[in-house]
């Protein structure tokens, strides 16, 4: 019987003082999975503390951003006949114990694509500023409005996907801010989608890349992206 090849992939960039604490994380949960972290262009020591470990590392040679840093992933994944894909932030903040509930509807062929979201009760926890939390529910409603899905955290970078979803990912991801806009791409490819409920933690250092001052130029962005993909998925 052939054994489902599992593949973590980890976008970081200048993560130096968090990324070690994220793969150690992954593997001492004895898992059956490979790890490829993605240096996105950092200026730090994200690469040479990724290298200290037993995960893979791919160093990019300049900053493409969350959106290409991920798709690099997904085309290796797709390179390397990976199964399953699993996104997981290099900052610490996605809590790693809850990596088999991410994986398991995936792997029971329920889902194309599984999301973790941390507003799902009961793990009620850290949940970022206020507004952020403005930011998210207003993309929460808006995809829950124009796809098939009812989605509760858009933004969440906690997310498996099957073969399906690597080959489509691997072709494209959006850039930039892209987790939003993944759900509707997904929506147009008719993929199975759902969330469930984890828990997050607050980075215990360095500063997220997406920034209050960006917020609106966020917001305009992905929901002009959102809605040209469900033009797209008409069409």
């Amino acid at each position: 019987m052939k054994t489902t090849k599992i593949l973590i992939i980890i976008p970081a960039f200048n993560e130096e003082k968090n990324i070690v604490q994220t793969i150690e994380e992954i593997f001492k949960e004895n898992l059956p999975v490979s790890i490829v972290v993605v240096n996105d262009g950092s200026r730090d020591e994200t690469s040479a503390r990724a290298r200290s470990t037993k995960a893979s590392v791919i160093d990019l040679p300049f900053n493409l951003g969350i959106g290409g840093a991920v798709q690099t992933g997904f085309k290796f994944a797709l390179d390397h006949d990976f199964d399953v894909a699993v996104q997981v932030d290099g900052d610490c903040q996605h809590d790693i114990s809850y990596l088999n509930a991410i994986l398991d509807p995936v792997l029971r062929n329920e889902t194309d694509m599984t999301i973790g979201s941390r507003f799902i009760p009961p793990y009620l926890g850290y949940r970022s500023s206020l507004i952020r939390r403005i930011g998210i529910h207003f993309f929460a409603h808006l995809i829950s409005f124009l796809t098939q899905y009812t989605v509760t955290d858009p933004t969440s970078g906690f997310r498996a996907f099957n073969r399906k979803m690597i080959r489509v990912f691997a072709h494209y991801y959006p850039e930039d801010f892209p987790e939003p806009e993944a759900i509707a791409v997904a929506g147009r490819h008719r993929a199975r989608v759902k969330e469930v409920p984890v828990k997050m933690r607050k980075r215990p250092a360095g500063n997220s890349s997406i920034r209050y001052l960006k917020t609106l130029y966020y917001m305009i962005k992905v929901t002009l992206a959102i809605c040209l993909d469900k033009v797209k998925e008409r069409k």
